[in-house]
């Protein structure tokens, strides 16, 4: 059997004392042939198609490091790229990190990040290759996930066509309902105000679902991220299509019902238009049998943009330059 290997320039990890404190915290996993410690890593890649995404995080943008702890932003940095991996189809295998990091930062923020990584990596069987280090002003992330096919084909966008039904799997509206609790600064006193709060610290992509998706013959995918209603456009606008959304079809949980009783705020614009959870959402041929994980939420028709029946939705999802 070929073993296909792909080197991946990771900058000076190892030379470091702060990086080599990151890295003794981090397993690596069997698709890292060298890790941490030369000028590049070597990870394997049996498919011969390497699935890559990349993600930056910025303090004061992305998060707060008075509402989050450095695991919880290790934990919401890595999930946030292997949902992106999980959305073509493909299972995680590692991840490189570029840190900027502030002088001052304390050490127990740094190892708390790392386990952070680790843990969320471990979810999914992936591990950190490698990366680099430099001082900055702010806590800056730049994330780089690899992912393995399996010799599936791609989930690309551009696969709806009318007559498709749409589904999603994972949470919706947690993100959006935590940050409004905490931007509200609104005392999160009930475990389901707690649980939305986590939700916006820490996202619970379902991963297994993206290889699964591909399985059962999904025409196209993605991870929500900005909304649901922006995201599904990006899928409209690239397939050529139009999507229809079922408001009905929107179970809302309780975590994200008991914030919207507390701000006042409607739970579907949250569901609809919140992002940051990193549910995926998928096209799949109406004959195909959908397990309990998939719920099917709308349908493609002919036309552009994406309607939903019945229902004005303010938001449209997070805009990056607004």
């Amino acid at each position: 059997m070929c073993v296909r290997r792909c080197v991946i320039t990771v900058g000076d990890l190892g030379e470091f004392g702060v990086v080599n404190r990151i890295t003794a915290r981090l397993p690596q996993g069997a698709a890292v042939i060298l890790g941490p410690g030369d000028d590049a890593a070597i990870v394997g890649a049996p498919d011969a198609r390497v699935v890559v995404s990349t993600d930056l995080l910025l303090e004061g943008r992305h998060f707060r490091r008075d509402w989050s702890g450095g695991y919880d932003v290790g934990r919401k940095a890595a999930a946030q790229n292997l949902a992106d991996v999980a959305a073509m189809g493909a299972v995680p295998t590692s991840l490189v990190v570029g840190l900027g990091l502030p002088a001052d930062l304390p050490l127990s923020w740094l190892d708390a990040l790392a386990d952070g990584f680790a843990d969320e990596c471990a979810t999914v069987g992936a591990s950190v290759a490698g990366g680099d280090v430099t001082r900055c002003d702010l806590v800056v992330l730049g994330v780089t996930a690899l992912g393995d096919l399996g010799g599936r084909a791609p989930v690309r966008r551009s696969g709806a066509r009318p007559g498709q039904v749409v589904a999603v799997a994972g949470r919706l509206g947690y993100a959006a309902a935590g940050w409004a609790l905490l931007e509200s600064g609104a005392p999160a006193d009930t475990p389901a105000l707690q649980e939305a709060v986590a939700g916006h610290r820490r996202p619970c992509p379902p991963y297994p679902m993206g290889p699964l998706a591909a399985e059962l013959g999904a025409t196209a995918m993605l991870d929500v991220s900005d909304g649901l209603l922006q995201d599904l456009g990006h899928v409209a606008e690239a397939s050529g299509v139009g999507i229809e959304l079922d408001p009905e079809a929107f179970p809302v949980a309780e975590p994200v019902a008991a914030a919207a009783k507390e701000l006042g705020v409607d739970p579907l614009e949250w569901v609809l238009a919140g992002g940051e959870d990193h549910a995926l959402a998928a096209v799949f041929p109406p004959e195909v049998r959908l397990p309990a994980a998939w719920q099917v939420v709308g349908r493609v028709v002919e036309g552009a943009g994406v309607l939903v029946y019945g229902r004005e939705i303010r938001g449209r999802g997070w805009d990056h330059f607004r």
